[in-house]
Order: C-alpha cells, then sequence, then structure tokens
C-alpha cells in the first residue's frame, strides 16, 4: 500500500456557471489565489479548466499558455490541464490543449454519456492524444468513467506503448450520471481490474456530488488517491454550499491522515507520477 496520499485539486470545471456558484474561480487571479491555497494544504497537482471573460468555458490557446506559465510562477504544482474541455469542443481544440506545455493533461478512456450530453472519446482521438503526450513528454492521468474504459486502456497500452515517464495512473471518476456509481462496490470492481495494467500502476478516485466523500475513504481504504475540488462538487454538505476549494483539499488532506497516508509533496508527487522536475 502506498505510504502517502497523492491528493489532486480540480478548481473550475466546466459545467458550473459562476452566477450560479460565486465560489467558483474562473478568473486567472481567482485561480492562482486558489493554487496557492490548496498548494500549501498539501494540494500536489492541480486539474485545469479555464474560463474566458465572461466565465463561459474556453480552450483558447493564448489563455491556456498564460495560466500554465503562471502557475508555473506562483506555485510548485504539478500543472495537468483538461484535454476533455466542454462536452461540446471539437477534438482538434483539446488535442491543442498540448500546446500549451502543462506537466500532466487528462485523457479520457471512451465514450459515455454525461448527464443529459454525451462525451464524445473516439478510439482514434484517445490513440491520437496519448501518442502525441508521449512525442513531448508530457503525462497522461487516464480518466475512468467506466470499467470497460479500463480495458481500453489495456488495449492502448499494449499497442501504443507506456506513457511519457513510464509510469500508468488513472482517475477513477466517480458517480457521473452515466458512468459508474459511487460507490465501495464499484471502487472494488475498478480496483481489481488494475491487476490487468502494468504493475505499479495508481489509481485516484473522483466522488462526483454526493458521492465525495464515500469515494474518498474507500479510495484511502484501498491504496489509492484523491482529487477533489469545485469542478466536482460545491455541497460541502446537505444545505451547506462549498465556500472555497481551500475546503475541500483540507477535509481530502484531513481523511489522508486519519488512513496515516499524509498528502505527498510536489516532488514525491512527480516521483511517483513520472513527472519531470519543474523548469524542465
Amino acid at each position: 500500500m502506498t505510504t502517502g496520499t497523492l491528493i489532486t485539486v480540480a478548481p473550475t470545471g466546466a459545467e458550473s456557471a459562476k452566477a450560479e456558484v460565486p465560489a467558483l474561480p474562473v478568473t486567472l487571479d481567482e485561480l492562482l489565489l486558489t493554487a496557492k491555497e490548496c498548494e500549501a494544504l498539501g494540494a500536489a497537482v492541480i486539474h485545469v479548466h479555464i474560463r474566458d471573460g465572461e466565465a463561459r468555458p474556453t480552450l483558447d490557446q493564448g489563455r491556456l499558455r498564460e495560466t500554465v506559465a503562471a502557475l508555473r510562477e506562483a506555485t510548485d504544482l504539478i500543472v495537468q490541464l483538461s484535454s476533455g474541455g466542454a462536452v461540446t469542443d471539437p477534438e482538434a481544440d483539446r488535442l491543442a490543449v498540448l500546446d500549451a506545455g502543462p506537466d500532466m493533461a487528462s485523457c479520457t478512456m471512451g465514450t459515455l454519456n454525461f448527464g443529459d450530453d454525451v462525451f464524445l472519446n473516439r478510439w482514434e482521438f484517445i490513440v491520437d492524444l496519448h501518442t502525441r503526450m508521449q512525442e513531448r513528454g508530457i503525462v497522461p492521468e487516464y480518466e475512468i468513467f467506466d470499467l470497460g474504459h479500463l480495458t481500453a486502456l489495456q488495449r492502448l497500452l499494449g499497442k501504443y506503448g507506456l506513457p511519457a515517464g513510464g509510469h500508468v495512473h488513472v482517475d477513477f471518476v466517480m458517480g457521473v450520471p452515466g458512468g459508474m456509481p459511487g460507490t465501495t462496490p464499484a471502487l472494488v470492481a475498478a480496483h481489481q481490474a488494475l491487476r490487468d495494467l502494468p504493475e505499479g500502476t495508481t489509481f485516484s478516485a473522483t466522488g462526483i456530488g454526493r458521492s465525495t466523500i464515500p469515494v474518498m475513504l474507500a479510495s484511502l481504504s484501498a491504496g489509492g488517491h484523491l482529487r477533489v475540488g469545485m469542478e466536482d462538487t460545491v455541497t460541502y454538505a446537505k444545505g451547506r454550499p462549498v465556500e472555497s476549494n481551500m475546503q475541500l483539499v483540507a477535509r481530502a488532506v484531513g481523511f489522508a491522515q486519519l488512513a496515516q497516508r499524509p498528502p505527498l509533496t510536489t516532488a514525491e508527487a512527480r516521483e511517483l507520477l513520472g513527472v519531470p522536475a519543474a523548469g524542465r
């Protein structure tokens, strides 16, 4: 069992509207403040979606490059850009996210119903994303929304080789309507399926909405890591809105410490994930 806990913060996402969630960090200044606060508490990775001047989700190249540079200057966090964007974003724009030169990027391993929408991830697109990251030395986090996505990942690695850095790390995204539920039995099933992936594969788990706490506890008990943030939940408890991403990271840190698996430092996280040192 891993002795420390990798904590990723996903502060913004592409689903929630600033008008409905005023605490959501949508400007660069808000994002940088959130990043610094969460790093101080124990987060080692930041999973980034960005917004435009009207707080709408965007994959604008200029804004992405500015965001990556600013986060690197202000923090030591591992910068992981979302290649998922919003469900309506075209494939070309999602691939172009890599041009901003992040440390890591997400790679969703299949298509799924995403609430009332469809999150399209064609096999050819997944292969293109994986191989481009290999060429550029960008470390992927493979996003797993359902058990079949792990089979797709096995196929991908078998045919196209290990990712940049040589280490396989997946994130179980649980509780999305249309994906696997955010329950302990579902996490156990996903964890067992990791046996078919390369030895040493690690996982984080993300519980959407009310599944946040059950998924955190299940992941820690299985030797997994945690992703939390306002991308995934905007309610801290029943009838109690989240006040900040820092609140969610603090809770995750507390659970990790109770499990006697304290948060990994950014340097330890880079070693675990195969991410080169900052300033590469």
